[in-house]
C-alpha cells in the first residue's frame, strides 16, 4: 500500500470521480482489513489463552520474554488493524475520505508488521516446545524472512514495475 495509491491510481486510467475513486480505496482497504483482522484475533485469543495453561508456569525466561513481546506484538496489531474503523466514525460524513484512506493504510502497514512480529513469536514459542531452541529460532527466522519477502518485497517490486511501465 503506497498511501492508499496505486500505480493505476496514479495515471488515472480509471472513469471516476476523486470521491468515487476514494470510496473504492476505502472499500478494498476493508476487505483487505477483514482478512488480517480474523488472524489476528484468533492470534491473540491462542495467546491470552497460552498464558493460562497449567504447564505455562513452568516455562524459563527465553520463552516468557518471547511471550510477552510476542502478545504486545499482537495486541498492537489488533490496534492498528482495528484504528481504521475508529478513524472512519470520527470523520464520517467530513468529506476527508481521502484523508481517511491514507491515515488507514499507513494504519494498515504498520498493524501487518506488528502481526508478522505476532506470527514469527508464537512459531519460536510452539517449535522451542517441540524442537530444539536454535531450530525453533532458524525456522522462525526463515518464516520471518517470508513474510517480509511476500508482504515488502514482492508489493514493492510489483509497484515499481507498474510504475515504470513493466507489468
Amino acid at each position: 500500500m503506497n498511501n492508499g495509491q496505486t500505480p493505476s491510481d496514479q495515471k488515472g486510467s480509471r472513469d471516476e470521480t476523486a470521491a468515487e475513486q476514494a470510496d473504492r480505496k476505502f472499500d478494498d482497504l476493508l476487505q483487505e482489513l477483514r482478512v488480517s483482522q480474523t488472524g489476528v484475533q484468533f492470534l491473540f485469543a491462542f495467546l491470552l489463552i497460552l498464558a493460562f495453561q497449567n504447564r505455562f508456569a513452568d516455562i524459563d525466561e527465553f520463552d516468557q520474554t518471547v511471550y510477552v513481546v510476542t502478545i504486545v506484538c499482537c495486541a498492537m496489531a489488533t490496534i492498528l488493524l482495528i484504528a481504521p474503523v475508529a478513524v472512519h466514525r470520527a470523520m464520517s460524513g467530513q468529506h476527508r475520505k481521502d484523508e481517511i484512506v491514507a491515515v488507514s493504510a499507513r494504519y494498515a502497514q504498520a498493524g501487518l508488521g506488528f502481526l508478522g512480529l505476532s506470527m514469527v513469536g508464537a512459531l519460536v514459542l510452539a517449535l522451542d516446545a517441540t524442537m530444539t531452541r536454535t531450530w525453533a529460532i532458524v525456522i522462525a527466522l526463515v518464516v520471518g524472512a517470508g513474510i517480509v519477502t511476500a508482504w515488502v518485497l514482492h508489493p514493492r517490486t510489483l509497484v515499481r514495475r507498474a510504475e515504470e511501465g513493466l507489468s
